[in-house]
């Protein structure tokens, strides 16, 4: 597997959106705008083909720099007030070691640029190659796994051989076992990843035992702020995942035949609303 096949752990995959969110309403003064823009950022990494994609050295950084970009652009729009950027933050969200005082003659382009530049480590380079990016339609990863993903005929399983095919799937998640949790699998079996282009997951479906293991349990990566637990998910056992106590993601298994034979991992943040009550 190629590295963006291998995926990214969900602490990475948190991470990662928080600080561009934090650097954007730093920039825009707006939660719902950075948001927005932060969402856009996403969907032109989903609209680059996969050799585009693995061609970009450090994907954190290109990111940064198509965030930074469409700020630029929505700063310079002439309906905008043009007072200084982050006035709704608190010093604990704002990049660090920015400081308000110093920066209240520079142009909103010229505040971004030192947040690309000397905070974040993007190069002005980075932003001018964003700027080249055409723009792309509004399909999303989770689209384009409707389209692919094949049709499986009716399996089903009892709710006691699916309990306990959840239950040991989960001890082999716990356990970093990548033998026991492929053994778990049907060797046809599938894993789709629903970031819903809000989040770096996994563009396509991944196909077969071996694979779909090493995908999971790349997500699942051991961290100190992640914890694995079953749940009820859609009337049947599943597994949900935290981090730092939020729910980062929601696993629902296809059993049959004493084996999975489809895993649907959802990471949209829209689609866990409902397990995180009152986070934005």
């Amino acid at each position: 597997m190629s590295r963006i096949d291998d995926g990214l752990p969900i602490a990475d995959l948190l991470d990662e959106r928080r600080q561009l969110v934090a650097m954007a309403r730093w920039l825009l003064g707006s939660g719902r705008e950075a948001e927005s823009a932060v969402d856009e950022c996403y969907r032109r990494w989903y609209g680059l083909s996969d050799d585009e994609r693995e061609r970009i050295g450090t994907p954190r950084s290109w990111l940064a720099g198509v965030v930074g970009d469409l700020c630029l652009s929505r700063l310079a729009l002439p309906d905008r007030d043009g007072g200084l950027p982050g006035a709704e933050s608190g010093p604990e969200e704002r990049p660090a070691g920015l400081r308000l005082s110093a920066l209240d003659s520079l142009t909103p382009a010229e505040r971004a640029a030192l947040v690309l530049d000397d905070v974040l480590g993007t190069t002005r380079e980075t932003v001018a190659e964003v700027r080249r990016l055409p723009d792309t339609g509004p399909t999303t990863p989770a689209d384009e796994a409707e389209r692919v993903v094949p049709e499986r005929p009716a399996r089903s399983s009892s709710a006691r051989q699916h309990d306990v095919m959840a239950h040991a799937v989960r001890r082999a998640c716990a356990e970093e076992d990548e033998a026991l949790l492929a053994s778990l699998l049907a060797p046809d079996a599938t894993a789709v990843f629903d970031g819903g282009g809000k989040v770096r997951a996994l563009v396509g479906p991944v196909h077969g035992d071996a694979q779909v293991a090493r995908s999971v349990l790349r997500l699942l990566a051991r961290h100190p702020r992640t914890t694995l637990d079953t749940h009820s998910v859609n009337g049947r056992t599943g597994l949900v995942v935290r981090y730092e106590q939020q729910v980062a993601a929601v696993i629902s298994l296809d059993v049959a035949d004493h084996h999975v034979v489809q895993v649907w991992v959802v990471l949209n943040p829209d689609k866990l609303r409902t397990f995180n009550p009152g986070r934005p």
